[in-house]
């Protein structure tokens, strides 16, 4: 077992939202300074930075998930995280096909570039990635599981596509074992008013700017022996399934 400081909540500049130099190897490089081990990066709607998250975080000796924050059919945010890059590209093409597809506007939402690990910009995608999908809270959760990934709502502590502001309180189903917070100061009262104490507690940035990646601070600890990579990430996928029951 190993300790790993984490921030499984990461933009890359493909979302529209975050930084054009939210780039995956300033994002590695960033997060290596501050001392972080496992990284996910949870573009909305995309896993198109992924491969190259994975080559950067592996040229920093990081352990990369790839991952993407989903906006379902009831405009709540949920993180899907993914033991490969193949499985996550599989997912990323089924939530494209079920997706409504509107033109971007960078001048009014922002750039949406894919790059490579020389921070290249190799392509733009045209298509807003903000836009929900159709799959509802329940069924993007089964998909994830189908696909043998791991699933938790997103920033549950805010107001903006938070569970909790959407539907007004946590709901028993889909039956999430682990739920993430914006603020850790927060984990407290709202695992005391919505009954969460069951529930594996993460804490990520949910970060749009380079500045934003949190230091190290929040850890789990993770079966990594005998180590590799590949072992990590399962490991993890595995712990956020099993939640602290």
């Amino acid at each position: 077992m190993s300790r790993y400081f984490y921030d499984l909540h990461l933009h890359s500049c493909l979302s529209p939202c975050a930084d054009d130099d939210m780039t995956p190897a300033n994002i590695a490089g960033m997060a290596s300074l501050k001392g972080l081990q496992l990284l996910a990066l949870t573009d909305h709607n995309s896993c198109g930075n992924c491969e190259t998250f994975l080559q950067t975080c592996r040229a920093y000796g990081i352990v990369g998930l790839p991952g993407m924050e989903l906006t379902t059919a009831e405009e709540i945010h949920m993180v899907c995280l993914f033991p490969s890059l193949e499985t996550a590209l599989k997912f990323d093409k089924t939530i494209s096909e079920n997706r409504l597809l509107t033109a971007n506007r960078p001048e009014i939402f922002g750039n949406q570039l894919y790059v490579d690990a020389e921070d290249n910009v190799t392509g733009e995608e045209p298509h807003l990635l903000h836009t929900a999908c159709r799959f509802s809270l329940s069924e993007a959760y089964g998909l994830v599981l189908s696909m043998g990934g791991a699933a938790y709502p997103a920033h549950i502590d805010r107001e903006a596509n938070g569970i909790i502001n959407v539907l007004g309180t946590f709901p028993p189903e889909p039956d999430f074992k682990a739920v993430e917070f914006n603020d850790s100061a927060n984990v407290d009262s709202y695992t005391a008013d919505y009954g969460l104490a069951d529930r594996l507690v993460l804490c990520s940035s949910d970060a749009h700017h380079l500045w934003d990646i949190q230091e190290a601070g929040p850890s789990l600890e993770l079966d990594d022996e005998p180590y590799s990579s590949d072992r990590v990430r399962q490991a993890l996928i595995d712990l956020i399934n099993k939640g602290l029951k």
